[in-house]
């Protein structure tokens, strides 16, 4: 997988721009799974049987596919027991928990205003 790096250029951290490394980590991170992963593992360690029972209709393959990439990310800790069968555990490393505070007031928004969204899109929808 080709990535960019980052080089200290304030044009990495740049959203707007198209090339940036920021832009790159924000649309990993800026999904529904990811997000609903994030506020889940905020709890504490959980397996990928519990992770997937706790973010419900998550398939097998998108819950596999965004903890590799948040693990590659720096966000989510893998702890794979030796046992039999293997125990994989997951936890939010440092950056990950501070990323939950921002997840936790968009669900804290997303709650305020479930109300007013959902007349809206009653107006909208007429």
């Amino acid at each position: 997988m080709v990535t960019k790096r980052f080089r200290d250029s304030p044009g990495q951290a740049d959203l707007r721009r198209a090339d940036s490394l920021a832009r790159e980590i924000f649309s990993d991170v800026a999904n529904k799974w990811a997000l609903l992963i994030i506020e889940a593992l905020g709890a504490g360690t959980l397996r990928f049987s519990e992770l997937r029972d706790e973010v419900e209709g998550i398939s097998h393959k998108m819950l596999t596919q965004n903890l590799r990439m948040m693990e590659r990310n720096g966000l989510v800790e893998r702890t794979v027991h030796p046992t039999v069968p293997p125990r994989v555990e997951y936890t939010l490393t440092e950056p990950g928990r501070a990323l939950r505070a921002t997840v936790g007031g968009m669900c804290d928004w997303t709650h305020r205003y479930l109300g007013h969204i959902e007349a809206a899109r009653r107006r909208a929808d007429v």
